[in-house]
């Protein structure tokens, strides 16, 4: 279907409906997008300057890698990236200390890696090649990666998938937007619409249904709005919520080999770096890992705002499923408290502002960010695939290695635009 006055609906204001909305309206389509929340951005989800001191970001912050789609919208829209430099820190239960990266076995995991034809589970990986004692330190480093990191599930992650995460040791680049990834949002959105397209915010999307070479969407409210073609962009746990015509249905089926997992993000700003008077060669930490309860910190350096955040992936998010975000805040505090052997009231006094997310709790994602287990490229492949009036598109579909992320999302957008407009 070539026809430019086709009308596409998208589900999603996120990075991957935006991207395919701006390509698909700048060739002339008419596009609407309907999103549920009342902003732009999904699970890019900016907070206020004025209470952080910079445009922090409550939900997706890093810039991961190569990101070639990521870094030339940026450029394409003028806003620049700062590097993350500085150094990771650990603390053992009893002292802080600069994290030690060499792995007396590094070696050793490489060359069973390079070597690795037929695809399991990463906890399968560990047991199969490195069950001993003495690998005991090594596969609670890579367990931490993969529940923290890349919020998966070792007894279902996939090894191929995290092999070349693990063969660069960790060391692929990593930077932040000035500006915060919702400034990119900002300027998608503003393109879409100067390009024609329309974005409706608060539209709850409930029902889709096709008949007669002609599409129907139902949002909650009781809009109605009537296409030719429907992309749906919104994170897995949502699709299932959907009704959908059967051909859909029947594909999205294959999502169930497609893992999804959760984070927990805690912002705490104070009114000093008290970290940098506790422990003087501190002043160029960038991360700090530990075994309490929110177990990832992370700084703004080279940036020199006094804003911890804190981070807790994967499956264990769960033990703290009961805690609304002041219980968040207090278990950051808690933790802070343990590893800086300070007393906790000391902590909160300096406290200016803090924001804290367990997206599990967000009723439009349900979660954070989806990862590989050794089935997810076949249901991949079975989702995207251009073959009736629903197309899905997302982070989730993404085949590279960016899985999971907004370059993700964002080049799975251009992909789906793209396979529209080659009909």
């Amino acid at each position: 279907m070539s026809d430019t006055s086709e009308h596409i609906v998208i589900v999603g204001a996120g990075a991957a409906g935006l991207m395919a909305a701006r390509e698909l309206a700048r060739a002339g389509r008419k596009v609407t997008i309907l999103e549920a929340r009342e902003r732009c951005g999904g699970r890019i989800h900016p907070l206020p300057a004025s209470e952080f001191g910079y445009p922090a970001d409550g939900g997706a912050e890093f810039v991961h890698g190569e990101a070639p789609v990521t870094r030339g919208l940026l450029r394409e829209a003028g806003l620049s990236l700062q590097e993350i430099e500085g150094e990771q820190w650990s603390f053992d239960g009893t002292k802080l200390a600069r994290e030690e990266r060499h792995d007396p076995h590094e070696a050793e995991l490489q060359a069973i890696l390079r070597d690795l034809k037929n695809d399991l589970t990463v906890a399968d990986f560990l047991r199969r090649h490195f069950a001993g004692s003495d690998y005991a330190p090594m596969r609670r480093s890579i367990e931490r990666m993969v529940e923290g990191y890349d919020a998966a599930d070792p007894e279902r992650a996939s090894t191929l998938a995290l092999r070349a995460e693990w063969m660069d040791g960790g060391h692929a680049p990593q930077a932040r937007i000035d500006g915060g990834y919702g400034a990119m949002i900002d300027v998608l959105a503003a393109d879409c619409r100067r390009h024609g397209a329309t974005i409706r915010l608060g539209s709850v999307v409930s029902a889709i249904a096709e008949e007669g070479g002609a599409v129907t969407v139902r949002c909650a409210g009781g809009d109605v709005h009537a296409c030719d073609r429907v992309i749906l962009t919104v994170p897995l746990p949502l699709l299932r919520e959907i009704a959908l015509p059967a051909a859909a249905r029947a594909r999205l089926a294959a999502a169930d080999d497609i893992g999804f997992g959760n984070v927990i993000k805690i912002l705490l700003r104070f009114a000093r770096p008290w970290w940098r008077a506790r422990k003087e060669n501190l002043a160029d930490m960038t991360f700090l890992l530990s075994d309490q309860a929110i177990p990832v910190w992370w700084t703004r350096y080279p940036g020199q705002h006094p804003v911890l955040t804190g981070w807790f992936g994967g499956p264990r998010t769960t033990e703290l499923e009961s805690l609304d975000p002041q219980g968040l805040i207090d278990a950051g505090l808690d933790s802070l408290a343990a590893v800086f052997g300070l007393p906790r009231d000391d902590i909160a006094r300096e406290l200016v502002a803090a924001a804290a997310t367990n997206w599990a709790h967000d009723r439009f994602a349900r979660g954070a960010y989806s990862w590989a287990t050794p089935r997810t490229r076949e249901a991949q492949a079975i989702l995207a695939r251009a073959d009736g009036r629903v197309l899905f598109s997302g982070e989730a579909l993404y085949r590279g290695r960016d899985m999971g992320t907004v370059e993700a999302a964002l080049a799975s957008g251009l992909e789906t635009a793209g396979t529209i407009l080659r009909e």
